[in-house]
């Protein structure tokens, strides 16, 4: 992680709210904006995103859309969406599809948004930890299955 700071992607089609975001987290955090679900697929192959911000309504895919797009090749870093709209069926697709961690509305709070990505970074390093461990974990099996069939051969 560059800077030890969290590398967050926020994605919102409303450049005012891009700015703004920035504007307020830019010096605890290391954030990257995108006014697109394209733009921000573009962003996720090039940089390290542990935290995801998205929008739900935009014009050419919605944030829940957009999250589920990116599932298969972006399955680590953490998802919470934003809303200024009151939607149940957009919170249950973002639940059920998106992956979402948490759901807040708009205009955003400013101590709720920060305490939300705190949370949701230590969801992202257990989440990373419990990876890195299951990963030990098979490589010793490996070597141990390898060593068994060694002592059964000879």
């Amino acid at each position: 992680m560059e800077n030890n700071k969290i590398n967050i992607l926020y994605v919102d089609d409303e450049l005012n709210n891009l700015v703004s975001f920035k504007a307020v987290f830019r010096m605890k955090y290391n954030i990257h904006t995108a006014i697109s679900g394209e733009e921000a697929i573009n962003i996720l192959r090039t940089k390290e995103v542990n935290i995801i911000i998205t929008d739900q309504r935009m014009p050419q895919m919605t944030g829940v859309e957009f999250l589920e797009s990116i599932l298969d090749e972006f399955p680590d870093p953490i998802r919470i969406l934003l809303t200024g709209y009151a939607d149940m069926n957009a919170v249950i697709d973002a639940i059920n599809k998106g992956k979402i961690f948490h759901y807040l509305t708009k205009p955003w709070n400013e101590e709720e948004l920060d305490i939300t990505i705190t949370r949701a970074f230590d969801v992202y390093k257990q989440k990373m930890d419990e990876k890195e461990m299951a990963g030990k974990l098979s490589l010793s099996n490996e070597q141990l299955e390898f060593l068994l069939r060694q002592k059964l051969l000879s």
